[in-house]
């Protein structure tokens, strides 16, 4: 993932995090940010790494160790 890939990713969640600044609840703020950065977080390594199996106790080799 290029720093220009990576940046296109957090902009597209730049909005949303900015909204979070309206809500009045620390718990709603704290729990939806949580949520947007798990999500960034996700999009990146599933684009460095390629996507998450759904079954999380299947593991593969990725593309970055050797095939």
């Amino acid at each position: 993932m290029s720093k220009e890939e990576f940046l296109a990713v957090a902009e597209q969640r730049y909005d949303a995090l900015q909204k979070l600044n309206q809500l009045d609840s620390f718990y709603n703020y704290e729990k939806l940010f949580l949520e947007l950065w798990r999500d960034l977080g996700r999009e990146v390594l599933e684009k460095n790494l390629g996507p998450v199996p759904l079954n999380r106790r299947k593991k593969k080799t990725s593309r970055l160790w050797g095939k």
